[in-house]
């Protein structure tokens, strides 16, 4: 989809104030609903909200086309999600260099990490309110299977959440490089930024400790092979 387009630093594939959000995904939801509506904590901003009685049945995915692939090769997947307190998940299709789709699922009701040889899940702790997720593929996939990553194939985000975009960038960006539209805060706001770059610093923590666990798991699966 993506891999004719020239790919600098940022490339978003979902905007929740663009005139058509949800152009390149497909969308189901079964005892829920998926719709767009505004958040006061963010100034009253367009945002889409997926919930449900059952995370596995209400979510988006892109391409819409199951057959397809986004062909994104930036390497930081960044999400900025609202923690309804609710079970959610998201998944991430990535090919490697040894030609294999691998998964990468996340959830904030999964308790460990465990790492198969085409899917990896794992933990994912969440702030109240609005948070950054920001995941390294290229990182993720050396030290989890010890491979390249070449691209991404898939992003699904599953209920219940409040989605403001989602972007890929060939870097992290601290919040006064991103254009306005990027962030979910004003740059000169002192306390806000103190907070954002806290819930960064969890997020990085977590994601350390579920890259080691998943090297271990890796090392663990090589040596019985």
């Amino acid at each position: 989809m993506f891999s004719g387009v020239l790919q600098s630093e940022l490339l978003s594939i979902f905007y929740s104030c663009g005139s058509k959000p949800l152009a390149i995904w497909d969308c189901k939801a079964k005892n829920g609903h998926i719709k767009r509506l505004t958040d006061g904590d963010i100034g009253n901003s367009l945002v889409l909200e997926l919930t449900g009685t059952n995370v596995a049945t209400t979510y988006i995915t892109a391409p819409a086309d199951p057959h397809a692939s986004l062909g994104v090769k930036l390497p930081f997947l960044c999400m900025l999600i609202k923690n309804l307190k609710k079970y959610f998940s998201f998944e991430i299709t990535f090919l490697d260099d040894k030609n294999m789709r691998r998964r990468l699922r996340a959830s904030n009701y999964q308790s460990a990490t465990r790492v198969r040889p085409f899917c990896c899940n794992t933990p994912l702790a969440l702030s109240n309110g609005w948070n950054q997720i920001q995941f390294n593929l290229a990182d993720f996939a050396r030290r989890a299977y010890g491979t390249t990553y070449v691209e991404c194939v898939r992003v699904q985000v599953h209920a219940n959440c409040r989605i403001r975009r989602i972007y890929f960038s060939d870097h992290l960006f601290s919040e006064g490089e991103l254009p306005a539209s990027y962030r979910l805060l004003h740059a000169d706001d002192a306390e806000l930024a103190k907070q954002r770059q806290q819930q960064h610093e969890q997020m990085a923590q977590q994601q350390q400790a579920m890259l080691l666990q998943a090297q271990q798991d890796s090392a663990v699966s090589r040596s019985v092979a």
